[in-house]
């Protein structure tokens, strides 16, 4: 049994920065990539940044250079690293994992990944 549990979401005004964490327990080992992906209210969710067990990261144009994905294999810990955040990055933040090998440019895709967390809410205000 795999269980993702997201923490560090929070309000902050614009410009603000904050640092999600994603801790995995269970059968984690194999899981071949982990990413962070988002749902504003009325939106799809979207992908924000993956990163793979060789430490090989892919991020959306969207947060390319604000963010940074990271991970502590040793502590089976995911983080999402926001600064310069703008109120357009107000979301429900995901954290999920997959064991199947996909290349990297298909990792930001929701449809990719087999396990995730329950969510952590993000809110910037302006």
């Amino acid at each position: 049994q795999v269980q993702l549990v997201e923490s560090g979401g929070g309000s902050v005004q614009s410009g603000g920065s904050l640092r999600l964490s994603c801790a995995a327990s269970g059968y984690t080992y194999s899981f071949y990539y982990m990413g962070w992906l988002r749902q504003a209210p009325g939106k799809e969710r979207e992908g924000v940044a993956s990163i793979d067990s060789l430490g090989r990261t892919i991020y959306a144009d969207s947060v390319k250079g604000r963010f940074t994905i990271s991970q502590d294999v040793a502590k089976n810990t995911l983080y999402l690293e926001m600064n310069s955040l703008k109120p357009e990055d107000t979301a429900t933040y995901y954290c999920a994992a997959e064991r199947r090998r996909l290349a990297i440019w298909f990792r930001l895709s929701r449809n990719v990944y087999s396990y995730w967390g329950q969510g952590t809410q993000v809110t910037v205000s302006s």
